[in-house]
This record gives C-alpha cells, sequence and structure tokens, in this order.
C-alpha cells in the first residue's frame, strides 16, 4: 500500500527524529572528538606537497568570492583578469558565493582542467539556517531547546547546499551575545555558554553528518573565534575587551564544543580583545585551539580580516599583515590578497618560515581530502539531484515542525488558543509580509517566498479573516547590504485598521522588525517597536482589547508596554519558509508551545548587555539604602528572563532531592525532581538545572545552567526527571589558569526557567 505524500513527509522525519534522538541517547556522536589526521590522508597529503611549487602551496591559502565572469574570456579591469588567470594556474584555492550545481561544475572545471596539478577547489557560502527552504534564524531555532530538531535544520541545510554543488558553509556561529543591540545576536544561540556548546555541537553533526564525504553534508565552520558577540556598545566590528576569565569560562566554551564535535574548520572574527586583533592572535589560535585543543581541521579568516589589521593599527600594510595573520595561525585568506601577493617574498626574504606554509596548506588538503573531492571534482554538482532535494515537500515539512517548536509564549491571559470559528482581524506591517520570515543571512532563499502569517490563519478551516496592514514597516530596498529605512510617520492605514478591529472577536497584531534589522551590521542603540508601530497598536486597543500581538524579530526587544496592555503575546521570531501555518498552528491549539528563551528580554535598552548568569557584585542588594547595584528608575530584572516560555497547560514541581548531599572530585550526585502536567492539556516542558559555587577562588555567576531536558507529559501525568553532576560540571577556568572544580558548596536550582526555581544544596570535597 502507497502511502499519502503528507504521510510519507510525516513518516520520513519522525523516523528522522527518532534516528537522531536515539544516537543522542546513546551517546552516539560519529564525529566527536575525532582529529581529521589519517594516516592515509596524510600520505596522499606528503605525495601531493613534495609536488607542489611554494607558488602552489600559497595559492591553496588564497580565497576569493564570486564578483567575475569566472569560465567565460578574461574580463576587464587588471583586478578581475588577475583572478582569473590565479584560477587557471592553480593560485586559488577555494572560492565562497558561487551557487548552482552548474555553475560550481564550471568553475570547478575551469580550475582542474587548467592548473598543473588540478588541485579542486573548495566552494563555501554562508549557509546558515537553510539554503532555499528556510529554517528559523539560529536565535529563534535555539528557542526550542531541541537539539534533535536543530539537528535535522542543519542536515537538511545541508542536503540542498550540498545539490547545488557546495561542500563548505560559515556555520554554525556560536558567538555568546549578552546584548540585544547587536545585530548578529540572530545568527547565534544566544547569552549561555551551556546551551550555545549543546547547540553548536547538534548544528555541526547536521551538517557534518558522519561522513563528510557523503553527497548530503558540508564541511562545517565554527565562528568567529573569538569574543565578537562581547562587542562593546553592541557596536558591529568594535573593540572587545574582555578578561581571562571571560574569554575562557564564556566565550570559549562553544567553541571547544564545536571541536569536540568534529568541526571541520573555524572563522576568526574581527575584533580585537586586549589590543591584539583575533586575526593575528597567536595566542587564540596557535596557543589554544591548535596546541591545547589539538584542533587539526582549518582557520580561515574573516571577510578582509587580514587586511583589516591595518586600520587596527598592528600592521602598517597589506605585508606586513600576512607576516602577522600566518604566523598567528590563519590558514586561508578570505579576500584580503594578502597571502596570494605577498607570502612568497615573506617566504624568500626568511619573514615566513616553510614549516608555516606547509602546514596551513596540509590542513585545508586535509579537508578538500575528506570531502572527496581528489576522488570526484565535481560530486556534488550534479544538477538532476539540486532539482529534485531543493524545497522538497519533506523540507518543506520539517521547516514547520521545527518552527512550531521554535515559537514562545510569553504571556497569555485566557485569549489563547483561539477557537476555529468567528472572525480574526489581522493587522500589522508583517502580517501579510512573506519576506521578513525568512530572516538575514537567508542563503538563496527567494524573496517573497515565506507562508506570511495572513495566509497561515486564512488557511484554517471556520475562520473569518478581516486584514487591514495598518502600517508599513519600511519603505525602500531591502537588502543584505543596506539598511532598511523605516516608517516613522505614515498613520494613513490606521483608519482601515482600526475598522477592522472594531467588532472582531479577536485582533491578531503582527509586529516587529522586517528581516534586515538584524544581522551583519545591524547594530541598534533603540530595541523597541520602530516607526508608527506603537502607536497603531494603541488605536487598535482603543476600539477592541482582544488582541493578541505576534512578534517577528531577530533580537530581544524592549517592550514593556506592549506585555502591559495585552492579553497574550507570542514571540514568533523569523520563522523561514513555513512561519505563518507554524503560528497558526500555535495560536489554534494545534501545537502546544514548548519553546523557552535563549536570551533575556530587557525592560529597556539601557539594561544592556544584560543576561541571567551575572556575578553578585559586593553589594547585591536590595537594600533601603542608596548605595547598591541598582537602577533608580527601574528594576534590575529583565522584562522576560533566559529560559522562560510558558504552554497552554501548566507544569507543578516538587521540591528536588539529591541522592547524596556530599561527593568526591571522582563521584557523582543525581538530582530528581518530579514534573506534573497539572493542566488539562498535553504538553511539553522544558526541565531546567542551573548550579551556583557559593565560595570560589575567583567570583562565580549567580547560576550557571548545566542540564535541560524536554519532556512530555499527558494531562494529570508526573514523572521523575533526574540529571547528574560530577565535579567536571563543577569545574571552570581558574585564577591559576587551569579548568578544576573547587572544594566547596555548591546549589542546585532546578525549575521552569532561570527565575522560577526550587534550591537544594550539596558539598563537593
Amino acid at each position: 500500500m502507497k502511502l499519502p505524500s503528507r504521510c510519507r513527509t510525516v513518516l520520513r522525519y519522525t523516523v528522522a527524529f527518532l534516528v537522531i534522538g536515539l544516537g543522542a541517547l546513546l551517546g552516539s556522536t560519529p564525529l566527536g572528538a575525532q582529529h581529521w589526521t589519517d594516516p592515509a590522508v596524510e600520505a596522499k597529503i606528503d605525495e601531493l606537497m613534495a609536488r607542489m611549487t611554494l607558488a602552489e602551496k600559497i595559492g591553496q591559502l588564497n580565497q576569493y568570492s564570486s564578483n567575475f565572469d569566472i569560465t567565460g574570456p578574461a574580463p576587464e579591469g587588471e583586478s578581475q583578469r588577475l583572478r582569473h588567470e590565479q584560477l587557471r594556474t592553480g593560485l586559488i584555492g577555494s572560492m565562497l558565493n558561487v551557487n548552482g550545481a552548474a555553475e560550481t561544475r564550471a568553475v570547478q572545471e575551469a580550475a582542474v582542467t587548467n592548473s598543473r596539478l588540478g588541485i579542486p577547489l573548495i566552494f563555501g557560502y554562508d549557509t546558515i539556517h537553510g539554503y532555499q527552504t528556510m529554517f528559523p534564524v539560529p536565535l529563534a531555532e535555539t528557542a526550542s531547546w531541541d537539539l534533535e530538531a536543530i539537528e535535522l535544520s542543519a542536515r537538511i541545510a545541508a542536503t540542498e547546499a550540498a545539490a547545488a554543488g557546495l561542500h563548505w558553509t560559515f556555520a554554525p556561529m556560536v558567538d555568546i551575545s549578552r546584548d540585544s543591540r547587536w545585530g548578529r545576536i540572530m545568527e547565534g544561540s544566544g547569552e549561555d555558554p551551556y546551551l550555545t556548546s549543546v547547540v553548536a555541537a547538534a548544528r555541526v553533526r547536521g551538517f557534518q553528518g558522519d561522513d563528510l564525504a557523503a553527497l548530503d553534508t558540508l564541511a562545517a565552520c565554527a565562528k568567529h573565534f573569538a569574543g565578537y558577540g562581547l562587542a562593546e556598545a553592541g557596536r558591529d566590528y568594535n573593540t572587545v575587551d574582555i578578561s581571562q576569565d571571560t574569554l575562557h569560562n564564556v566565550v570559549l566554551p562553544p567553541f571547544h564544543a564545536a571541536v569536540e564535535a568534529g568541526v571541520a574548520t573555524l572563522m576568526n572574527a574581527f575584533n580585537e580583545i586586549g589590543g591584539t586583533p583575533a586575526t593575528s592572535s597567536v595566542y587564540l589560535q596557535r596557543d589554544i585551539l591548535k596546541r591545547d585543543w589539538g584542533f587539526d581541521g582549518f582557520v580561515v579568516s574573516d571577510w578582509g580580516s587580514i587586511g583589516e589589521l591595518i586600520p587596527h593599527g598592528v600592521a602598517g600594510n597589506l605585508r606586513d599583515a600576512a607576516r602577522l595573520a600566518i604566523q598567528a595561525g590563519s590558514d586561508m585568506d578570505m579576500e584580503s590578497a594578502a597571502y596570494v601577493g605577498h607570502l612568497a617574498d615573506l617566504h624568500d626574504n626568511g619573514d615566513v618560515r616553510t614549516d608555516l606554509i606547509d602546514d596551513a596548506v596540509r590542513r585545508i588538503l586535509r579537508i578538500k581530502f575528506h570531502l572527496g573531492l581528489f576522488e570526484d571534482p565535481y560530486r556534488y554538482s550534479d544538477v538532476e539531484r539540486e532539482k529534485r532535494v531543493i524545497l522538497s515537500d519533506e523540507h518543506m515539512a520539517a521547516s514547520r515542525e521545527v518552527a512550531k517548536k521554535s515559537i514562545v509564549l510569553l504571556k497569555n491571559d485566557g485569549v489563547l488558543p483561539l477557537k476555529k470559528s468567528g472572525t480574526l482581524a489581522v493587522i500589522g506591517p508583517l502580517a501579510a509580509d512573506k519576506d521578513a520570515p525568512l530572516g538575514s543571512w537567508r542563503a538563496k532563499a527567494i524573496t517573497d517566498s515565506a507562508v506570511s502569517l495572513l495566509e497561515g490563519l486564512q488557511a484554517v478551516d471556520g475562520v473569518t479573516v478581516r486584514h487591514a496592514q495598518g502600517a508599513a514597516l519600511g519603505v525602500g530596498e531591502k537588502t543584505f547590504v543596506r539598511a532598511t529605512k523605516l516608517n516613522t510617520d505614515d498613520r494613513s492605514g490606521f483608519k482601515a485598521a482600526v475598522k477592522a478591529a472594531r467588532g472582531a472577536d479577536t485582533v491578531i497584531m503582527a509586529l516587529g522588525e522586517e528581516a534586515f534589522q538584524t544581522g551583519e551590521g545591524r547594530s541598534q542603540v533603540e530595541v523597541g517597536l520602530k516607526g508608527v508601530q506603537m502607536d497603531l497598536l494603541r488605536e487598535v486597543l482603543a476600539v477592541n482589547k482582544n488582541v493578541v500581538v505576534v512578534l517577528m524579530n531577530g533580537r530581544p526587544m524592549a517592550i514593556p508596554e506592549v506585555v502591559e496592555s495585552v492579553p497574550a503575546l507570542v514571540e514568533a521570531w523569523h520563522l523561514g519558509s513555513q512561519a505563518g501555518h507554524a503560528i497558526a498552528d500555535v495560536l489554534f491549539g494545534d501545537y502546544n508551545p514548548s519553546g523557552k528563551l535563549p536570551a533575556s528580554f530587557p525592560r529597556h535598552v539601557g539594561q544592556e548587555p544584560l543576561y541571567y548568569n551575572y556575578r553578585n557584585t559586593g553589594r547585591p542588594g536590595p537594600s533601603d539604602m542608596v548605595f547598591w547595584s541598582h537602577y533608580t528608575d527601574m528594576p534590575n530584572t529583565p522584562l522576560f528572563p533566559f529560559g522562560f516560555g510558558l504552554s497552554y497547560t501548566t507544569f507543578s514541581y516538587g521540591e528536588p532531592s539529591l541522592s547524596t548531599d556530599e561527593i568526591h572530585q571522582n563521584g557523582e550526585v543525581q538530582v530528581t525532581v518530579k514534573v506534573t502536567n497539572s493542566g488539562d492539556r498535553d504538553g511539553t516542558e522544558i526541565v531546567q538545572l542551573y548550579v551556583r559555587d557559593l565560595v570560589g577562588t575567583a567570583t562565580r555567576p549567580v547560576k550557571e545552567l548545566k542540564g535541560f531536558e524536554r519532556v512530555e507529559l499527558k494531562a494529570g501525568e508526573s514523572r521523575d526527571v533526574t540529571f547528574t553532576l560530577t565535579a567536571k560540571d563543577l569545574a571552570y577556568y581558574t585564577p591559576r589558569g587551569i579548568w578544576e572544580a573547587e572544594p566547596g558548596e555548591f546549589d542546585v536550582f532546578v525549575g521552569t526557567n532561570s527565575v522560577d526555581v526550587q534550591s537544594v544544596r550539596f558539598t563537593l570535597r
């Protein structure tokens, strides 16, 4: 019997989720902690490098973007002609922004058939949250706290990108960010090192699978090494000035987790730390990454970051920048043309040792061999597979599933879930928008291809939908390279919106940000609703109080007035291709929301940077006197804390218990709590475990996430949830410069978010 297409789709991805989940349960991470050095591959590299000239070796370290006619006659312009010639003489090792099976094959042929040794190119691309089938932006996807779903999302992105001839993605971004002003917060996993670490590993597994030569995998790239997300004032590319404590305990753990998961490449960062740009940091790249962690993949610079050593002020010219970068361990030069232009001269003059160049070349060739490119340079460029795989029904079904899990219910005074009857007024600048849900860093997504919220609601049988935009969010060009101009004064649509709202059973207001208000270069000094959106909401509330705000955005937002004035608030982020259907699934209760925030929402931008795992200080308060750490005009607390998220049911927690109140360095303690679905709907709760080291050699955070578990409970069902803690879980990078768990007392917190918890205490001897 042949199942209907929809049933086959559901069955296929149910099996995929089960297989990935079983692997996680059994601790099966095929590339986990794998080093890329394989004797058979190394022997092949030795043989090839023995035949390479110095120029050909340096060519492997050179990466260009596709901005010229690669396969046709030599283009006009000296720079373009030079790149055209370099491709054919083996002086380019990689290209980015070459897309499509036909195009990648043509470019690969130009390189392989014309160069002396026929060394294949590696094609890279920013496949961040999908290739053409878009999934939620990474911050949103992290809100699912579902590692199996996140891994599956990365696998589908890899499947589509590989079918388009690509070999390498510049993802995952694992930068910790505590500041919602920073535009690239949407590209990472938020403020917590533990959550970001486990998500980083899941994404690496999803992109790379268990065989990098398989045709549905990509080499992953953990970025940006390191500290980029802690830029001062939340301003992109800005200085980072952090302590060794913050570097090792906050910034580096997700990168280490990616390395342990077998990530093939890392990308260094634009920022400096303590006066040394990351691109020229020996400490980061050679000492920590390659020596201490044993990483044997390769490091690529960020776009032009080697050349940017000049404006940083550590290099006087591009030649000097090339010397600093290769000595620091930056293996591949993205778009600076520093290595191809100056390394040979630096080598011949004795300023750069042969072994530094050879090490970088070996690392790049190593990944090319593991990708199977020497076996068949064209193996990924299959036009028929590309047509069959990209935007398939199965991929769209998976996008909808992951999107539903990423939605966070922030407030609900009984309005939700909606009934499938009556009249809905759907209002707001994002209600009918088919582009914003695609998000920033959207790879090859087709503009205006997402299912809009309006379309998702209109597809629900039994509901009458009225629509009025009310206000345009932006005017002018929406592109990756230009910031959107915002509507700040046009209220001409207010009258129609008020008319639609009056008399409706429920009003759905779609507010937030369009796609390119977040992303690279999109830092903002204000993180509230832009333009006239708040005015529109006030006008609608004046005629109908029964308003559900659906927030679409790529960053935590300061929206206290929204929270106070509406009975229901749904954080819908930028959810990808199937956004409208996924939101409708949640609004009508076909899916009970289970998402939790991966980043704290501020009451006001003046609180930024804001994060739950802060240090207590010597004057933590609260106090009746003024002399304690606080604001005089606003609480210290966030609008919504890290880990927060509601459900259409309720969950109650028993008191946590310990298997022992004292452990030794080689021991363990089990923490058990009974969780009950005390409501009348089936639902999923994300049970969270936090720890506090009460006294340390260095001050310790008030809480640190150390574990979580997604628990599905039927209405009225109870279950004991048990976590195991060892000394390794309690360790941190101490002032002695090592990771160690210091003896003393520890508080353990268990609860539904980082604030609503119960605690018990034990002692580590």
